[in-house]
């Protein structure tokens, strides 16, 4: 009886690593983790997404992640974790999470390639899904 042969010759492919849809700046770590450290430990890490609203149509939002929701992205970068909800995630891709701190106040800001327009007082954003 014949066995079919295999080829045991061939090594697969190494999957190359996704890109990650958000990237942090060195500010941004820093103030998440000084975040994260007052905490004491309560949390994960920082959900970020965005919602419909404000006068230039969505918003981004920020909050304390508890647990991981079902099909939610979760990263690591620069020893903080950022989860991603899934609906926000065609809205965020290629997006730099930056921490400013300016003379009159302190903010995280969302540099994406995917906004198209901005209210005027910065509350608001317009946000077309990236491509494929």
């Amino acid at each position: 009886m014949e066995t079919p042969t295999s080829n045991n010759n061939v090594t697969p492919k190494p999957r190359r690593e996704r890109p990650k849809p958000v990237r942090l700046t060195d500010a941004a770590a820093a103030r998440i983790a000084e975040i994260m450290a007052d905490a004491e430990g309560k949390y994960l890490g920082v959900r970020v997404g965005v919602t419909n609203g404000g006068c230039a149509g969505m918003s981004y939002t920020m909050a304390y992640a508890e647990d991981t929701k079902p099909f939610e992205e979760v990263m690591e970068e620069k020893g903080v974790k950022i989860f991603i909800d899934p609906k926000a995630i065609l809205f965020l891709i290629g997006t730099e999470m930056d921490f400013v701190a300016e003379k009159m106040g302190s903010r995280f800001v969302f540099n994406n390639p995917n906004q198209t327009a901005a209210c005027g007082c910065g509350e608001s954003v317009s946000i077309t899904p990236a491509q494929a």
